[in-house]
């Protein structure tokens, strides 16, 4: 089933689904990477995120998805617009996602995702699958920004 995004006042009444994630960039070869991973449940590639743990703050809880589903702590940079659409199952979804920087970590496969790419901007804008992903990931790697952040070598 396709995602679509709300409505400006769609979503007026709250959201059913809480979920937070990260745009997560490190150094390589002298530009930005941005993570994108593949869920097979899904066969989708798309952002880490995931639904807040009870009593989880959102930017608590991307950090921990980050780490879940990439293997890499990270910090977090500055806060993204927030994304707002109907899920699967019909719910309303609100994601709030940060603009991170790998600190330390390694990826390795497991159920719930089984592949990560480190990819410039063209490439994961290619890839993604949800048009929300990819104006996130374009609108965090403007140049400015990134021209501004001190990555670790990763």
């Amino acid at each position: 089933m396709a995602r679509r995004t709300l409505q400006e006042g769609e979503s007026e009444g709250g959201h059913d689904v809480s979920a937070a994630g990260g745009v997560v960039l490190r150094r390589e070869d002298g530009s930005a990477r941005v993570a994108v991973i593949h869920r097979p449940k899904y066969e989708d590639w798309s952002l880490p995120k995931g639904k807040l743990e009870e009593g989880e703050g959102f930017e608590e809880a991307a950090l921990r998805e980050v780490e879940e589903e990439t293997g890499f702590t990270a910090r977090t940079l500055e806060e993204l617009p927030p994304i707002t659409y109907l899920d699967r199952k019909g719910r309303t979804k609100l994601v709030r996602y940060w603009l991170m920087e790998v600190l330390d970590g390694e990826f390795s496969p497991r159920e719930e995702v089984d592949q990560l790419r480190w990819l410039t901007e063209r490439e994961a804008t290619d890839l993604l699958t949800y048009d929300h992903d990819r104006k996130l990931v374009s609108g965090a790697m403007r140049p400015g920004l990134v021209k501004r952040l001190r990555f670790r070598r990763g």
